[in-house]
C-alpha cells in the first residue's frame, strides 16, 4: 500500500507547479563550494537529515512539556518552540540544496516534503504567537497540528533519504568498504 501510494505521488504531474515554485526558491542558493558544503560533501554525507533532528527534537520536547500541563514548564515549552523555529532555517536551506539534485519523480516528493515543512513552520510560528499573546490552549493546539504535518513530511523525507537513497555523499562512499 505505501509503495503504491508513493509511486502515485512520484508520477503525479499535478505536483509540477509545486516543483516549479520550490525550484525558484532553490535556484537562489549559491552554487560551487557553498553548495558542496550545504550538501555535506566535505563531511562525507548530506547535512539535511541530521539537521532536521534539531527542530523536530525541540518541537517534540515542547509538546511533551505542554502535555504534562505544568504551569512551571510553560516558559520552557515556549522557548523550545522558538528554538525549533530558529533551527528549521538551516534544515530548510540544506534540504533545498539536496532537492536541486533530484530527478523529476523524486523532485515531486521533495517539493511536497518542503511545502509540508513550510506549513509546519507556519503552524509552529502561529503557536508561538498564540502562546505569547496569552492563548496557551490555542498555542498547544497549533503545535499539535504542526506536529501532525511534521510527521507526514518526515515520512516523505524518510522515503527520499532511505527508500530512494537521494541524499548527497562523498564519492568515496559510493563503493562498499573493503572487507
Amino acid at each position: 500500500m505505501a509503495v503504491s501510494a508513493m509511486r502515485r505521488l512520484e508520477s503525479a504531474p499535478g505536483l509540477d507547479g509545486l516543483v516549479a515554485a520550490v525550484g525558484r526558491v532553490a535556484r537562489a542558493l549559491p552554487e560551487g563550494a557553498v553548495d558542496s558544503w550545504l550538501r555535506g560533501i566535505p563531511v562525507g554525507h548530506a547535512l539535511h537529515p541530521f539537521l532536521t533532528d534539531l527542530p523536530i527534537g525541540f518541537w517534540a520536547s515542547s509538546l511533551a512539556l505542554d502535555l504534562r500541563g505544568r504551569a512551571s514548564e510553560e516558559s520552557a515549552a515556549d522557548a523550545l518552540v522558538a528554538l525549533g523555529l530558529l533551527s528549521a532555517a538551516p534544515a530548510a536551506v540544506t534540504g533545498l540544496a539536496e532537492w536541486r539534485r533530484l530527478d523529476r519523480p523524486d523532485s515531486r516528493t521533495g517539493a511536497l516534503h518542503a511545502s509540508l515543512n513550510g506549513v509546519a513552520v507556519g503552524l509552529f510560528g502561529a503557536s508561538l504567537a498564540a502562546r505569547r499573546a496569552g492563548s496557551r490552549s490555542a498555542g498547544v493546539g497549533l503545535s499539535l497540528a504542526a506536529a501532525a504535518v511534521t510527521a507526514a513530511s518526515g515520512y516523505l523525507g524518510g522515503h527520499l533519504a532511505i527508500g530512494k537513497k537521494a541524499g548527497s555523499r562523498h564519492p568515496g562512499f559510493a563503493e562498499p568498504a573493503a572487507p
